[in-house]
């Protein structure tokens, strides 16, 4: 599917604009899918009844009680199969949710990672805790508590710690060491470079030098360290971040293969033709027919 819209609608994005977060119970028609595109914002949804996602190049399908994750970098859309399709849903800015970023394991949170599943079915003790945080969540924020964007991002937490616990603990990462947390930071202040929606704001950071020296720490630490943690080079990790941006914007944008070398740091297009045929083993045009 190619890119077609933008979004948020005028009437989310005046509410996101204003506040930067939304939460409300849904009934929805059954439906055709929905345009395809990136949305500039966090979904956490709560899904029951009989619908499809197509996000990204996948197709989820959520048939049942679900929680779905959906990332502001990554474009999809929404089929409705169920005759009456409800469930709750929870819409914020990453400014909004920014306060929360201090807890380093919400960056392994279905929330922020780009490649984990954004989906979890949910049995029925699991949805009844779920749907309890919603309706508290609506309930407290019609009301005039001073401090209720603080507590919706908590409930937001609490959502996200109860995805985290459904996945297997191998998949998690403890952060314990300096070395784990320069990579942390590292890969945040990566993946924040991301979506490039703009051709007129070309990638800032294209090296291993820019980002060391962002941190305050020496180049051949921070690739001591990568290396360490990862087990990939520094330019390795950049590399593959670089390529997947490059395949989003081939395939669901229609700017010129010029433009996307662009606004990725090429100087040239042939410059990134040799880079994109070296990391992918296929041409740029590739990915722009398929």
């Amino acid at each position: 599917m190619k890119a077609s819209v933008e979004f948020p609608g005028p009437v989310l994005k005046s509410i996101l604009k204003q506040r930067g977060f939304k939460v409300s119970w849904n009934e929805v028609k059954k439906s055709t899918p929905s345009a395809f595109g990136r949305r500039h914002f966090y979904l956490i949804l709560l899904s029951i009844g009989n619908s499809k996602i197509h996000y990204d190049d996948r197709v989820i399908h959520l048939d049942g009680v679900y929680l779905f994750f959906a990332n502001s970098r990554v474009p999809y859309a929404t089929e409705i199969l169920s005759e009456k399709h409800t469930g709750y849903s929870c819409v914020f800015t990453e400014e909004f949710i920014k306060p929360l970023e201090r807890l380093e394991n919400l960056q392994q949170s279905p929330l922020f990672q780009l490649n984990s599943n954004p989906a979890f079915q949910l049995n029925a003790e699991q949805q009844t805790k779920l749907a309890g945080f919603f309706d508290t969540m609506i309930a407290s924020d019609s009301t005039d508590y001073l401090y209720k964007d603080d507590l919706m991002r908590t409930y937001i937490e609490l959502i996200i710690h109860e995805a985290l616990q459904m996945r297997p603990a191998e998949n998690f990462i403890q952060s314990k060491n300096a070395s784990l947390r320069i990579v942390n930071q590292f890969m945040d202040i990566l993946e924040r470079q991301f979506p490039i929606e703009n051709l007129s704001e070309p990638l800032k950071l294209k090296t291993a030098q820019d980002y060391a020296s962002l941190l305050s720490i020496h180049v051949n630490y921070l690739n001591r360290t990568v290396k360490e943690i990862t087990g990939k080079s520094t330019t390795a990790i950049l590399a593959e971040r670089i390529t997947a941006e490059a395949i989003t914007l081939l395939r669901h944008t229609d700017w010129s293969i010029s433009d996307i070398a662009y606004t990725l740091g090429f100087e040239y297009a042939n410059y990134f033709s040799n880079f994109f045929k070296k990391t992918t083993g296929n041409i740029p045009k590739f990915y722009r027919d398929h």
